[in-house]
């Protein structure tokens, strides 16, 4: 199956970072069976800026996002975007069919939290509420899971949707440049390595506007904790080749998930 990363630039306006990614889209010759955008991948990730880039139902966005779905006839992941319900903001990612539809949702259930080394605290839950639900979707190659940048962290998370089936974990993400040189690849690798699935992250690009220095550095790993694709901090995006069948062949030969024992 074919995956298209993407790792946009975020403007100050809305319409110029999807009018970039439009533009992404338009150059891609190549039948496409998924598409995968950064988290918060239509503004700066501060929390100052959550409240005025928040969308709802019908929002310019999701509208987007919908049309890139269908005129690429790809599933979408679409990214995160801070979606306000019920009084409250959540940092969702919507995934849609190849017809534009909206499968279902995904609210970040591990909200980001760091003190920096200048003592600077920061913690999306300021702002943000944490959602509850693992989310998977199913499609032609198998059922496939979404997880939001802190999620990776937490191997628990990771292995719940290996074992309902997925073989393929779509991250949208936003490292920045302290946590990211420490723990981006390794966090990636790893949980790849102990589920024995694919995992693909997606990041915003290193200049984009605002404070926060995303990590950029978009990858796909295989089931062999092996990156197979990786942007650098640019922007940009690549296509990838996932070989499904391979994850059959790495459990075959390294009985990790086999293996595994359940202590509760």
């Amino acid at each position: 199956m074919k995956v298209l990363v993407v790792q946009n630039k975020v403007h100050e306006k809305i319409e110029e970072t999807l009018n970039e990614i439009k533009g992404y889209l338009n150059e891609v010759k190549e039948k496409l069976d998924f598409i995968i955008l950064p988290e918060m991948f239509m503004m700066p990730y501060e929390l100052k800026y959550m409240e005025k880039y928040k969308q709802s139902n019908d929002s310019e966005v999701l509208n987007f996002l919908s049309g890139l779905a269908k005129d690429n006839n790809a599933y979408l992941i679409g990214g995160s975007i801070p979606y306000t319900a019920d009084s409250k903001i959540f940092n969702r990612s919507y995934i849609f069919d190849r017809n534009g539809k909206v499968i279902t949702q995904y609210d970040k259930i591990h909200l980001f939290e760091v003190t920096y080394p200048n003592g600077l605290h920061f913690s999306e839950a300021k702002v943000l509420t944490r959602g509850t639900k693992p989310t998977t979707f199913d499609t032609e190659f198998g059922k496939m899971g979404v997880m939001i940048c802190f999620d990776i962290r937490f191997p628990l998370l990771a292995n719940k949707l290996m074992n309902d089936g997925c073989k393929c974990i779509f991250v949208p993400a936003a490292f920045n440049t302290y946590t990211g040189p420490m723990h981006w690849h390794t966090t990636f690798k790893s949980r790849a390595i102990d589920n024995q699935l694919f995992i693909v992250a997606s990041s915003p690009a290193r200049n984009s506007f605002g404070k926060y220095e995303p990590f950029g550095h978009s990858l796909v790993c295989n089931p062999l904790g092996r990156i197979i694709n990786e942007l650098d901090e640019k922007p940009g995006y690549f296509i990838t080749d996932i070989d499904i069948e391979s994850i059959e062949r790495t459990r075959a030969i390294l009985p990790i998930v086999k293996n595994s024992v359940d202590f509760d």
